[in-house]
């Protein structure tokens, strides 16, 4: 067991211990579970959008599993200076999405694919300046933007239990049954089971609604026999060209994308060992986001960024351990080089994996707010969250109030992450720490010189 800095949270495994390889194998598994889905989503969107052909879709699937797992690995290992050597899984960026169609319709998906490879290299930049700006993210700013993340994915968890939003049956009992089943066999494996049980709960509730649903025909049974059964990546499979719309909106995703980094960053060490992020943490995780999405770019494959969805599973299991998302980085290689394999976990019926999301989601928010309360509830800081938490969720539910705006601010708008986590950053840089208050009553009081000085907060 590795204690953690905070008495109240102590992790299964902590960073650099690998549990048993009968243990350390499954738990990786259950991280590629989790973050398949949305791993594969944006190219098939993409692919949708242009037209094309079965051969071009398998394509693009086959090569964002195959980089999510090299992607990860650079994250969890670390070349130098870049990877936060964390359990941080990174994958496919659907944040990109409403940039990567307009741009693949428009140009083509050598724009898409040369944009990304800018914006890999502005996610560089700000990793290389982030040491010295970390004094701009302290544990509330940091907790803020990670509970923001955490609200964010939850309309997207309902969404999956529902059956997906293009699902013909969305909404139907009997997906929200699946997805009720999941969530509840995860709730009671975490809470009762003892070791491995408990550490795995995802995966195995995961794995029983997946043969649930055989029976009742939600799993195809064709996509999976006719994938082949090995295939190598092609870099370059679809070229790189550099439309100046191209460049402009891939780097302004780029930096909103940090911003989720960062954010999941701190959710990764507050949910599993109840700290802050160092500042070489902050930028070798984002470095590595950059050096990621440009090394996508070259395999054809869609920007990267960091899995909030993994967060969770750190945060419900307390298996911190980056070799265990590096056992499940391995997997997805794998998968990339075996696409049968990924057939199988494509035919994974969407709410099977929105039980599971919802639980993950929950838990993003709740590591964002025990980050943001490390700081003290002032009524300064109370003011600052007031503030951020307004602009974030409030844009997030009310996406029409930016629709006017040009097409790349609305983007970095829409989501609330960006303007929550802006909002928070300016606040906190220039509202005094300490500041003199009318307190109310009952405050305590100091008497000097006669006179009576009400305060109601400690200089901070």
């Amino acid at each position: 067991m590795a204690e953690t800095t905070d008495r109240t949270l102590t992790a299964a495994y902590g960073v650099d211990e690998l549990p048993p390889w009968r243990q350390a194998v499954p738990m990786g598994i259950q991280h590629v579970l989790v973050m398949f889905a949305s791993n594969v989503t944006l190219p098939l969107l993409v692919a949708s959008a242009i037209g094309a052909t079965t051969g071009e879709t398998t394509l693009l699937v086959q090569l964002a599993i195959f980089v999510a797992g090299v992607c990860t690995l650079l994250q969890t290992f670390g070349v130098g200076p870049v990877g936060a050597r964390l359990p941080i899984v990174q994958g496919t960026s659907l944040g990109f999405t409403v940039v990567a169609i307009p741009l693949a319709e428009e140009y083509g998906l050598a724009a898409v694919f040369g944009g990304g490879l800018v914006a890999g290299l502005v996610q560089v930049l700000l990793g290389t300046c982030l040491r010295w700006l970390k004094p701009l993210f302290p544990p509330l700013v940091t907790g803020l933007v990670v509970l923001v993340i955490g609200l964010s994915l939850l309309p997207t968890g309902l969404e999956f239990a529902a059956g997906g939003a293009d699902a013909p049956d969305f909404g139907a009992g009997q997906n929200f049954a699946l997805a009720a089943l999941v969530l509840v066999l995860m709730i009671a494996l975490n809470r009762y089971g003892r070791g491995f049980v408990s550490a795995a709960a995802i995966l195995l509730a995961i794995a029983v609604g997946y043969l649930v649903s055989v029976p009742f025909g939600l799993v195809e049974a064709q996509p999976i026999a006719d994938a082949e059964w090995v295939a190598a990546p092609i870099p370059l499979a679809f070229g790189v060209s550099f439309p100046v719309a191209a460049i402009v909106g891939m780097a302004v995703m780029a930096v909103a994308t940090t911003v989720e980094t960062i954010g999941d960053i701190g959710g990764v060490t507050a949910a599993g060992e109840g700290r802050e992020p160092t500042a070489r943490e902050l930028s070798g995780g984002v470095l590595a986001d950059g050096v990621g999405t440009s090394f996508a770019a070259l395999f054809s494959a869609m920007p990267n960024t960091s899995y909030s969805q993994n967060v969770g599973v750190v945060g419900l299991t307390g298996v911190v351990s980056r070799h265990v998302v590096s056992i499940g980085a391995v997997f997805l290689v794998v998968a990339g080089l075996v696409p049968k394999l990924g057939a199988v976990i494509s035919e994974m019926p969407t709410p099977v994996l929105g039980g599971g999301f919802l639980a993950m989601a929950g838990m993003v928010a709740a590591a964002g707010i025990k980050l943001m309360t490390a700081d003290a509830m002032t009524r300064r800081n109370m003011l600052i969250i007031a503030v951020a938490l307004g602009l974030g969720i409030g844009l997030l539910n009310a996406p029409d109030a930016v629709a006017m705006a040009p097409e790349t601010l609305r983007i970095t708008l829409e989501t609330g992450i960006v303007p929550a986590a802006v909002a928070a950053v300016l606040l906190n840089a220039i509202l005094p720490h300490g500041e003199r208050a009318a307190a109310p009553r009952g405050a305590d009081t100091e008497e000097r010189g006669g006179a009576t000085r009400h305060t109601d907060e400690s200089p901070e």
